[in-house]
C-alpha cells in the first residue's frame, strides 16, 4: 500500500518508520508485559528514535510541504474569529495573541520537538512503575467528602 510511492531512498525510508512505528505500538500497547517485552520496547523507541530522526533530516528536507486546501480553510477561520474576539474592556485582542493573516497555503515542517515524540521515551518506564495502559486512567477524578 505504501510501496513505490516516493523514489527508492526515500521509499525505505518511509517503510522502516512504518514498520518500527507499527512494532512500537504493538509493543506499546500489550496488556500483559513482562521484562523481556519492556526491554524490546526500550530496544524499540531507540530504533524508532533513530528513524524519526533519519526520516526528518532526509526525506523531510528533500520535499517541499504545504497545507491542504481544507486546512487553509480552517486556518482562515480561526483568524478571522481572533480578529473579532474582543477582551472584556471591548479592546482588541493584544497583538502577541493575535495570528498574522497571510495569503495562500503556508510551508509546513515536519518537527521533532514536539511532547508526543518526546514522551515516547518514558513509556517503558510508566509501565514498570504502574502497569499497562488499560489499568488505569490519567482522568482527573474529583472526590466529594460529606459530613
Amino acid at each position: 500500500m505504501f510501496d513505490r510511492l516516493l523514489p527508492p531512498e526515500h521509499d525505505q525510508i518511509i517503510l522502516d518508520l512504518l514498520f518500527e512505528l507499527a512494532t512500537w505500538h504493538l509493543l506499546a500497547k500489550l496488556r500483559l508485559h513482562t521484562d523481556s517485552t519492556l526491554t524490546a520496547l526500550e530496544a524499540s523507541t531507540n530504533w524508532l528514535g533513530s528513524q524519526l530522526r533519519k526520516f526528518a533530516s532526509v526525506t523531510c528536507e528533500t520535499f517541499e510541504t504545504r497545507e491542504l486546501p481544507s486546512e487553509e480553510a480552517q486556518r482562515g477561520c480561526r483568524q478571522a474569529a481572533l480578529a473579532k474576539k474582543k477582551d472584556t474592556t471591548g479592546q482588541p485582542v493584544p497583538k502577541k495573541r493575535r495570528l498574522m493573516a497571510t495569503e495562500g497555503a503556508q510551508g509546513w515542517v515536519f518537527s521533532l520537538n514536539t511532547y508526543k515524540l518526546h514522551a515516547l521515551g518514558d513509556y517503558a518506564n510508566t509501565i514498570h512503575r504502574f502497569g499497562t495502559a488499560d489499568g488505569y486512567s490519567t482522568q482527573l477524578v474529583l472526590f466529594f467528602l460529606s459530613k
